[in-house]
């Protein structure tokens, strides 16, 4: 099964801003966790 990385990274962003919006003081932990996934999920395709 592939899963395309636009896809999952569109989850991960409405995932992240509805964590923002129910708790506005995980704004840092949830963008830094996003930002995290985003580079390995881009950098990932370069390694393998």
């Amino acid at each position: 099964m592939n899963i395309d990385v636009n896809l999952l990274l569109g989850l991960l962003a409405i995932i992240a801003g509805i964590l923002i919006l129910v708790k506005p003081k995980l704004l840092n932990y949830v963008v830094a966790i996003f930002l995290l996934v985003y580079g390995v999920l881009k950098i990932l395709p370069y390694v393998t």
